[in-house]
Order: structure tokens, then sequence, then C-alpha cells
């Protein structure tokens, strides 16, 4: 019996994630990437799966879905471990040591008389939709975060909230998939489509056509480009952000801590500099310092000014931080949507073209529930959550109108 091909484009954690399910569920999948597995977007991120930024609605719910599978595609990968190859080629680690799953929870600190009127009512909006959030007094938030600024005014924990190593967890699904007979070739960019009677059946790389029956876009902020590409506008942008690391320290941040303005943030649509205070540790003990978002095309260049609000933001919430080393900075690019939801399913003006994209900072935490969707879409079964707010053909998606000239009919 032939199997439906599937060419992925992308090889970050949506694309890792989405080669896992499909070929775990016997599609016959390639990935490409025009550099290497999580090397962009992926690898510059934290890591982070949360529920708590999120409010009720689609994203939400999504958030929900994934939320609920790490644990089962951890399961999982413990059941189909790496060979002693594999396992060599990782450094002596498996699949489930390399995503340093972490259900740290997260703790949500509202610092002025504002800001805890704006943080109650979310986090009970939250609880109403069946998130848990638990409002912490004075002490319980001492406890729970000892070095913590003193200048509180309220607090929610999220038990939820977890954390993984980004690359180690794009590499870990990915290496999923290729055991279960998906097939990876990096340096392999997109230029272009070639179609048959209105159908995509190739897409144009510098070694020539590569065809299949379904191509998946999941190339992050890039995935305009890829779609204006194949010939059908798609409005993702890239949106950066950047995070301070420091020296190793002993414990001293136990949860996912931010300010409760990094919702809003998240949320904004403004192109200029916004920045929220996020501070959490890693296994390494390095503490992690974010974050920051602004849209500035791709332009790559670390900004002193943007690392100073970053780290003097982060100073409010953890004052001790004042005299720690910060060992490196870096920053990356994030795929974002005016409307700040996810694009997932087909494109009904390019048969055979898909989109798994959109997620901007959320991807990490987001991407598995994702590829579920994808699946469930692929074979026409019912979906675990409603899947129609994702979908291609809405506006804030769809933007201006771009020229075809990209796409190639075969035979032409």
């Amino acid at each position: 019996m032939n199997r439906t091909r599937v060419v992925i484009v992308g090889a970050g954690i949506i694309g890792a994630a989405c080669a896992r399910e499909l070929a775990v569920a016997g599609f016959d999948v390639l990935v490409l990437d025009r550099a290497g597995a999580a090397a962009a977007t992926t690898s510059h991120g934290e890591g982070n799966i949360l529920v708590s930024d999120k409010g009720p609605g689609p994203e939400l719910e999504l958030a929900q879905l994934s939320r609920r599978l790490w644990p089962e595609v951890l399961a999982s990968l413990a059941e189909r471990p790496p060979s002693a190859s594999e396992r060599g080629a990782m450094g002596g680690m498996d699949d489930v040591d390399a995503v340093e799953w972490d259900p740290k929870g997260g703790v949500v600190v509202a610092t002025t008389p504002e800001g805890a009127e704006a943080l109650l009512p979310f986090a009970a909006a939250q609880r109403a939709a069946g998130v848990r959030a638990e409002t912490l007094d004075d002490d319980a938030l001492t406890a729970a975060e000892p070095f913590l600024t003193e200048r509180r005014t309220a607090a929610v924990y999220y038990p939820d909230d977890a954390q993984v190593q980004p690359a180690g967890a794009a590499t870990a699904l990915l290496a999923d998939a290729l055991r279960a007979g998906a097939r990876l070739r990096t340096g392999r960019e997109v230029h272009g489509a070639v179609t048959r009677g209105g159908r995509l059946t190739a897409v144009r790389t510098a070694d020539g056509p590569v065809e299949a029956d379904v191509f998946v876009n999941a190339a992050g902020p890039w995935s305009g480009e890829v779609a204006r590409r194949l010939g059908v506008p798609l409005d993702v942008r890239p949106r950066r952000g950047e995070v301070l690391v420091t020296t190793p320290l002993p414990p001293t941040v136990f949860h996912k801590v931010y300010d409760a303005d990094y919702v809003g943030a998240v949320g904004s649509g403004a192109g200029d500099l916004q920045t929220s205070a996020v501070v959490e540790s890693t296994r390494a003990g390095s503490v992690l310092l974010g974050s920051s978002r602004r849209r500035v095309g791709f332009d790559d260049r670390l900004r002193p000014e943007v690392l100073s609000a970053v780290a003097a933001k982060a100073l409010k919430l953890f004052p001790s931080l004042a005299g720690v080393h910060v060992m490196r900075a870096y920053g990356g690019f994030r795929p974002y949507v005016p409307d700040h939801l996810p694009v997932i399913g087909a494109d009904p003006r390019l048969a055979g073209l898909w989109h798994a994209t959109g997620h901007e900072g959320a991807g990490i935490g987001l991407s598995v529930g994702t590829a579920l969707l994808l699946r469930e879409l692929l074979t026409g079964g019912a979906t675990a959550i409603d899947a129609s707010p994702f979908r291609v053909d809405r506006p804030a998606v769809l933007g201006d109108a771009l020229g075809l000239s990209t796409i190639t009919e075969e035979g032409s």
C-alpha cells in the first residue's frame, strides 16, 4: 500500500513534532531545512511550556492539550530508546535526558496595585477555563521564592507550567521521527513551487524538485517568505526577543517567575520595544533573564539598550541578582501573527499545501498539540479541540495579495 508522502519545511520544534507525529502514524515523511535541525528560533528560546500566560480561548485550549500530551510523548520516547550509536552521538544521553523536562510550575507576581487588579481577575477567568491557578499569600510566596522582591502586591502559582531544553527537545522529537522512518535533509532551501492542475506537487530547491503529496510549511518566522515563494500570501512576521544568561548560581530561583505585565506584552501587537521581567533557572544552574519583544525584521544585532532594559526589569523581581555575572546574551526571531493565534491546517488556495506556524514565543509548549491537530486534520478524523480558530483563511493571516511568479506549472 502506498503511503502518503509528506514534506515538512522546517526542522525546528514545530517541524520536529509534526514529523514525529506523522511518521509514527505511518506517513512517509521527509523534513527539509535550509540550515540544521533546531538551529534557528528553537535554539534561541527559553523552553517554556506555559498555561499561565494565556487567557481563555483557542490558544489556551491548545496549550492545555499540549501540556497533557508532553508527559505522554516523553513516555513514548522512553519506550523507543535510541541505539547505542545514537546515544553516543548525543554524548551518552537518551532522548528523555536531552529534553530536560522540568514541571517546576510558574509564579506570576504583581508588583503594583494596578498589576494586582489585573492579575487576580485574569487568574479567576483561567480557573473557570480549567487552569490550576492558586493565589499565594505573602508567607506562601516567600516559601516558594525566598529571594523574590518584597515589593509585591499579589501572586498566583501555576503548578502546570513546565520547562524543557528547547534544542534538546526538538532533537529528541526529530530523532524519534527518524527511528519511525522519517528522513532529514539539511541545507535544502525552498525556492519555489511546482504545481499541476492547481495542486502543489513539488517544491523547488537548488538540488532539484522535491515531490510529495502533502507539504507542511513549518518554517517559523520564515513561514511568510516560504509561503510567498510558493505563491500564496501568509502574514507571519519575525518578532525579536533577547535573553540574558547568568553564570551558574546556587539555588536562587525555583519556579518560572514573571511579572504580571508579561501577559500584556505577549498579547500586544506594538512594534516598538516592550520588556517584562521573566526569570527562571536551568538544570545547569544558570538563570535566564528575559524578556523583550520588538519588530525589527530580521535584524539580528544585539542592542545594549535592550539588554539593559531586560536586566533592569529582572532586578525589580530579584534584587539579589544585582552582583551576578552575565556570561552571554542571545536573541532570536519568533513567528508573529497579528491576531496572536497559530496557523494550523490546509491552505484552501493551493491544494497540497498545509501550514503549522505562527506560534510566536509559545512554539515549544504548543508543538506537540499542534502536531496532533495536524495529523487529525490530515486524516480527516475528529480533532482533540476545535481547530477552526487556527484556519489559514482568516483575515489576520492572509495579508495583502502577493504575486504568484514563483509558481511553475509542470511543462511550462
